[in-house]
């Protein structure tokens, strides 16, 4: 009897193991692809409401949501074949392009984020930060950084590298710096931006009005879904019903108030005033328009930032590579 167990046991143990390995033929249904995604990131949310209402199921496509704990492992998992689609930005692309790759990107989101201060800040506008202690989240090559800082060169002939006291970190960690009184502002991502508000916190300068500070026209995206041009050519079908499912879903986040409570755990909102901040960044990121203009505005925003970060951004390219943007009608 014990035999008979061991053998079945083994026999199932191999079936199960045959069904789980990779390249193992799937059980019939729409072609799949892969996401990978930030576990509580903000394409947790697009994707959650796809599965949800059935979208991908109805342009014809099985959405595989691939969780990570980074967006360093997603770039990796992206690199090594593990998922066929991730977010990034269209700088990584354009330096991975220049370097020979042929990722490409379709627009997913404009918005950056804030720079943010508590209600007893002295600093109310740029220049107010002469002096004053400014914590960045991400490193000194952030393009939200860059970004505020080129602006500030621009419209106040300010030089914020040397004129501030700056520390760079994490956002939960500068968040926590804010409430202790030991910054008097930070520069953070949006979501972080959007709780900040929610608690009291006032906005000294969004990062979208500092990009159309420099004259580059509103509606450049800042991130989008990347993915392998020949892998895209190959699957033409398969990346056009994913684009129309990712389309269904933001105009519900975009008119839905009720779609955003059923997000709400996954949103990490922890009250219903940061629940509405974080819904409506969200919205005024949704990408409106994606055509020439939009993209020539990139290659501006491309320009000011190779500047002002120089190789150790872009590497040794001087312009945003061709093919950046994916040329298909899916955006």
């Amino acid at each position: 009897m014990l035999n008979r167990r061991a053998t079945l046991l083994a026999a199932v143990s191999g079936a199960l193991a045959a069904a789980l390995a990779p390249g193992a033929p799937r059980a019939a249904g729409p072609p799949a692809i892969r996401i990978g995604m930030l576990r509580f990131g903000t394409v947790s949310w697009e994707l959650d409401v796809i599965r949800r209402h059935g979208l991908d199921a109805a342009a014809g496509v099985a959405v595989e949501a691939v969780p990570f704990a980074g967006a360093q492992a997603t770039q990796v998992a992206l690199q090594a074949g593990s998922v066929d689609m991730t977010v990034q930005d269209w700088l990584w692309v354009s330096r991975q392009r220049a370097s020979g790759a042929d990722w490409t990107l379709v627009p997913f989101s404009t918005a950056v984020g804030a720079i943010v201060a508590p209600p007893g800040s002295p600093v109310h506008e740029v220049p107010d930060l002469r002096g004053r202690r400014l914590g960045v989240a991400g490193s000194p090559l952030d393009k939200s950084w860059l970004i505020v800082r080129a602006y500030a060169e621009r419209r106040y002939q300010l030089d914020l590298d040397s004129a501030v006291d700056k520390s760079f970190a994490a956002p939960p960690l500068l968040a926590a710096e804010l409430e202790h009184g030991r910054l008097d502002a930070a520069l953070t991502f949006w979501p972080f931006a959007a709780k900040a508000e929610a608690a009291g916190m006032r906005r000294v300068l969004a990062v979208e009005d500092a990009i159309q500070g420099l004259g580059i026209p509103p509606g450049v995206p800042i991130t989008g879904y990347v993915f392998s041009e020949k892998w895209a050519g190959r699957n033409r079908e398969l990346v056009t019903a994913f684009f129309a499912a990712a389309r269904q879903a933001r105009e519900l986040l975009a008119t839905s108030d009720a779609e955003w409570e059923t997000l709400r755990p996954l949103t990490g909102a922890a009250s219903d005033a940061e629940l509405e901040q974080l819904r409506d960044y969200y919205r005024r990121g949704i990408p409106r328009r994606w055509g020439p203009a939009e993209q020539q505005a990139a290659g501006e925003l491309y320009a000011i930032l190779a500047k002002i970060g120089g190789p150790a951004l872009v590497g040794p390219a001087t312009a945003l590579a061709p093919g950046t943007f994916w040329q298909a009608e899916t955006a």
